[in-house]
């Protein structure tokens, strides 16, 4: 039995080295802490020059009801994660349900990113845009056809612009049933977070 399974895991390795899965999943990793430090980075400049920023978004959304709040958290979704999510899970601290609304907020980043899907699907419906991608960027849509769950897991779970990876799934065609189930996980980023920010707040 070990012997075995011994021998599955170097075909799957082999596998994976053939079809370069080792390469995205290293490209991926190093595109997200890009992006990653450049979020830190322009969070550590607001706070430098705006020292009571954060102070005064808090203030800005106690003013308005949920449905208010709810829309602009849409919006920032859709335009690429503009205001980090967690100012938004930090002000359901304030409500009677926190956790209720935190289940909201999932749901609207979930909706968010299948409206993202399927405008990347009109995308790709466009002549010109989709001999773009197939003689351009050929290579890069085999790998995230092959791996793309992997991808939308990476979109779900880290503080990646959502709606991009949405888009990108809907650009390369990525089957419909597939992109929904491995979206689930946008769920569990906004209650681990929660976790965090309840613990902090």
């Amino acid at each position: 039995m070990k012997t075995n399974n011994i021998h599955r895991i170097r075909i799957l390795n082999r596998y994976f080295r053939i079809t370069r899965f080792y390469d995205f999943i290293i490209s991926i990793t190093v595109k997200t802490g890009l992006l990653l430090s450049a979020v830190v980075l322009l969070y550590l400049i607001v706070n430098h020059f705006f020292p009571g920023f954060e102070t005064l978004f808090h203030a800005f959304i106690a003013k308005y009801p949920p449905l208010v709040i709810f829309s602009l958290f849409f919006t920032s979704e859709f335009f690429m994660g503009l205001i980090p999510p967690e100012f938004f899970i930090a002000w359901t601290t304030k409500t009677i349900n926190p956790w209720f609304h935190v289940f909201l907020l999932g749901t609207l980043s979930y909706l968010v990113g299948i409206v993202a899907y399927f405008l990347g699907i009109k995308l790709f419906s466009n002549a010109v845009i989709k001999k773009y991608l197939e003689t351009r960027v050929s290579k890069h849509i085999i790998n995230l056809k092959r791996w793309g769950g992997v991808f939308i897991f990476i979109g779900a779970m880290l503080p990646v612009p959502y709606s991009m990876v949405s888009l990108t799934s809907g650009l390369i065609n990525f089957k419909v049933s597939h992109y929904l189930l491995w979206s689930l996980f946008r769920y569990v980023r906004f209650f681990l977070y929660a976790v965090v920010v309840f613990k902090i707040m």
